[in-house]
């Protein structure tokens, strides 16, 4: 069986600072995938979409290693609590908050979501 891609007229925006960014059609986000999106700063941005259709984005880069793999990274949840876990050494980030979920000390930034 093939599965037809998503199509809408939703965009996936970001707010960066005191405006919204467009990163991409709502359909490129694949439940339990993550889409790395550069920004216009220069960072790099992972966006998720899990199961039930909520939105989430914080850095792309691990700050463990340094390199721009959390889009890459694994999803779930742990205690209730959406995480991804770097595909490199496999600490686990908060999708809501940021937080590593393995080393209170480490946080990435995270960004607001929207869909319009």
């Amino acid at each position: 069986m093939t599965l037809a891609p998503e199509t809408t007229d939703l965009m996936v925006q970001l707010r960066l600072a005191d405006d919204w960014f467009t990163v991409c059609d709502l359909g490129r986000l694949l439940p339990g995938r993550g889409v790395a999106a550069l920004l216009p700063d220069g960072r790099q941005a992972a966006l998720f979409r899990d199961r039930t259709g909520a939105l989430y984005a914080i850095d792309n880069r691990d700050p463990f290693s340094g390199a721009a793999v959390l889009s890459r990274g694994l999803t779930g949840t742990h205690r209730g609590r959406p995480f991804v876990a770097s595909p490199l050494l496999k600490q686990r980030f908060d999708l809501r908050t940021g937080q590593c979920l393995d080393d209170e000390s480490v946080r990435v930034v995270t960004y607001e979501v929207r869909t319009t």
